[in-house]
C-alpha cells in the first residue's frame, strides 16, 4: 500500500478495519487524468461506478484490499475518506 496516497482519515480507518474484503469504507478517488480503457476497466472491477468522460474524481465503496491495490496505480493521485454529513443543530 503506498500510504503516500492515502490521507490521514483514510490510514486510521484502515487501521480499525477487521475485514481486509469487506467493502465498508466510502472514499474519494482523485486520478491524475480522466481514466484510458484499462484504468476504467480497473476501476470498475474494483466496485467504482460512472467511471467515463473527462471525470477525475470518483466515489466508492471500497474494501481495505481494493484501497490497496488502488494505491499501488501510477496515475492515482490520491484516496480521501469520505466523511458523513450531518445537520449543524445534530449532536
Amino acid at each position: 500500500m503506498d500510504y503516500r496516497k492515502i490521507d490521514a482519515a483514510l490510514a486510521a480507518a484502515l487501521d480499525e478495519t477487521q475485514d481486509p474484503e469487506e467493502r465498508s469504507l466510502a472514499v474519494f478517488i482523485h486520478t491524475t487524468h480522466a481514466p484510458g480503457y484499462s484504468e476504467a476497466a480497473f476501476l470498475e472491477e474494483l466496485g467504482v461506478s460512472g467511471v467515463g468522460g473527462r471525470r477525475q474524481v470518483f466515489t466508492a465503496t471500497l474494501s481495505p484490499r481494493a484501497i490497496a491495490e488502488l494505491s499501488e496505480q501510477p496515475w492515482l493521485r490520491h484516496l480521501r475518506l469520505s466523511q458523513r454529513l450531518r445537520f449543524l443543530d445534530e449532536e
